[in-house]
């Protein structure tokens, strides 16, 4: 009998999305603090301008200030990499080349890392997306329906809230998940994975992402393109129909764990 590769079970593009109707399923099962966001790659300005509503920025930003937008105030916005303050943001979502300066690394040498030679090694470590394929990026509330679909679908979550989505993501098609973590510039980890490999990819937002972000102390991000949440919702409802739901009541930590055990572990 032949053994299928789990890596290989595809899951497959929905033929449309009701984005509010997901997204209501993903706070009844989650109890998210953060509103989910989609973001997506442009070929042209002129391709993001066209989204309704869309804002441009009237000031220089970090890109995970313009998600932060999304996520934390609502907006939907687009920029270009004249809108970003330097590579280091425009290199994951490819506005920017990954050059000679750039891969040197020296800006970050004896601040986040102590030879040149380790910066180095940071910035070639760095998921990203291929430059010169896009102009443009835009971020947006998923229940908005403005970019429909997202190249990628961006969760904050905190570790038993994301544990949960975990968990739905492998209901399924098991198969063990792997993620890296670059450190600083950690927006690599996320959507800088996620949109260079279509995997969902779980990052620990960086120093950066909190203090110009707006990411909170307790929260992970997970990104995925967008036919992975139905995927993740239909597991997570299966899940919570074997009593394994968010929130997770905690069990006693001196208590006899046998009666708990018997009900999530045991035979049924």
């Amino acid at each position: 009998m032949s053994v299928i590769d789990p890596a290989e079970i595809a899951v497959e593009e929905p033929a449309a999305y009701d984005w509010a109707g997901l997204v209501d399923e993903l706070n009844g099962l989650l109890r998210l603090k953060t509103t989910p966001i989609g973001m997506k790659l442009f070929a042209t300005r002129e391709e993001m301008e066209a989204i309704p509503k869309v804002r441009r920025p009237t000031a220089i930003h970090t890109t995970d200030q313009v998600v932060a937008q999304a996520a934390r105030l609502g907006w939907t916005v687009g920029i270009t990499a004249e809108d970003l303050v330097g590579p280091q943001c425009g290199v994951v979502i490819g506005l920017h080349a990954r050059d000679e300066q750039w891969l040197s690394g020296k800006g970050m040498a004896g601040v986040w890392f102590e030879t040149v030679a380790d910066s180095a090694a940071h910035q070639a470590a760095m998921d990203h997306v291929p430059f010169g394929r896009y102009t443009a990026m835009a971020v947006s509330p998923l229940a908005s329906g403005r970019l429909d679909p997202p190249d990628i679908c961006l969760v904050y979550a905190t570790p038993g809230q994301m544990m949960i989505l975990i968990n739905g993501l492998q209901w399924s098609g098991y198969r063990k998940l792997d993620w890296g973590v670059v450190g600083e510039s950690a927006c690599a980890d996320s959507w800088g994975r996620a949109l260079a490999t279509g995997e969902p990819s779980l990052a620990i937002p960086c120093f950066a992402e909190r203090r110009y972000g707006g990411v909170l102390d307790d929260e992970l991000l997970m990104a995925m393109p967008p036919k992975y949440l139905p995927k993740a919702i239909a597991g997570m409802k299966r899940l919570a129909g074997n009593g394994l739901r968010y929130p997770i009541p905690q069990y006693g930590i001196q208590s006899d764990a046998r009666a708990g055990l018997a009900v999530s572990y045991g035979n049924r």
